[in-house]
């Protein structure tokens, strides 16, 4: 996703992650259940900048807090902090910033409670929900009728999956169907994971030439693989892959059409209550204008809801 405030700030962070990209960075991060995985850092995560306002405390919403939650005293959010602009590592190599934390930090300041936002292996989020490791998954989840079976989500965000390539060089991809024969980078668990490996069997019931898939744990190892040559195609959430083709220096581009368009959705532990608070914390965020103000700080508005419910998954 593009940045459109903020600017030399983020040339820095994306210094740094596009040296992991040379050296590496709908439905979303469309990322599914998996195993556990190990988590890495922990840390709070504080509104970058200042610019989004300080949410006063609705006593109305605070009081739908379910008891056993408001107990713990500081929920733990999880996310997967490598993908830029919706949750990533700032740059002092610990705070998890972008959408996802400013979101999580403004829906508590309205429910009246603390949160501690964590730095996550995707996959392993959703079955931390489930064990009681986090109570919170804020991490371009994309909310799927398959998720819902396990986790509640409330959705917040709009985005589809699009296709990048090497600026000079690079295959020309319109669509999954044009994956066949060709290397593509994905992040484990995500549905560009399952999309790659599904077409793959596509073209090959076809008579054409399969789809190697490349998984990686994140999504700056995806983008690696792409710089290097040993990936030909990434894909990623269209806000994300935009941004990375921004912030390239003109290495990648687009490729193709935006498909695949479904919600983001907050993750909640299934059936714990608090969808509800969740979801009415939203709907204050979104009158009172913070929710637009928290996607126009990282340049993705083209995503934005105007009526966020609780398990919308499309398919």
């Amino acid at each position: 996703m593009q940045r459109s405030k903020r600017i030399s700030f983020f040339i820095l962070v994306l210094a740094l992650a596009l040296l992991v990209v040379t050296a590496g960075c709908g439905g979303g991060k469309k990322k599914a259940k998996a195993a556990p995985k190990n988590t890495t850092t922990t840390t709070t995560t504080p509104s970058a900048g200042g610019t989004i306002p300080v949410q006063s405390t609705d006593k109305t919403i605070a009081a739908e807090v379910p008891a056993a939650v408001k107990s713990k005293g500081t929920l733990t959010v999880a996310a997967d902090a490598t993908y830029a602009p919706n949750e990533f590592i700032g740059s002092d190599g610990h705070t998890v910033m972008g959408m996802s934390p400013d979101l999580a930090n403004a829906l508590a300041q309205v429910m009246g409670i603390k949160v501690k936002v964590v730095n996550a292996t995707f996959d392993g989020i959703i079955p931390g929900l489930q064990s009681g490791k986090y109570e919170l998954g804020v991490s371009s989840f994309s909310d799927t009728k398959a998720r819902e079976k396990v986790v509640d989500f409330v959705t917040y965000y709009s985005a589809g999956t699009a296709f990048y390539v090497k600026a000079q060089g690079g295959p020309a991809i319109n669509t999954l169907a044009d994956l066949c024969g060709h290397k593509v980078a994905v992040e484990k668990g995500t549905t560009q994971q399952d999309d790659a490996t599904k077409q793959n069997a596509k073209c090959k019931s076809a008579g054409k030439a399969g789809v190697t898939v490349l998984t990686f744990p994140d999504q700056n190892g995806a983008n690696l693989a792409l710089s290097s040559g040993r990936g030909e195609v990434g894909m990623a959430d269209s806000p994300v892959a935009a941004f990375i083709v921004k912030k390239s220096n003109g290495q990648f581009k687009l490729s193709g059409q935006v498909y695949g368009t479904a919600p983001y959705g907050i993750a909640i532990p299934k059936g714990n209550g608090m969808a509800k608070p969740i979801l009415d914390a939203l709907k204050k965020l979104m009158a009172n204008g913070t929710y637009l103000k928290i996607l126009d700080k990282w340049g993705i508005q083209q995503g934005a809801i105007t009526a966020p419910v609780i398990n919308g998954a499309t398919s």
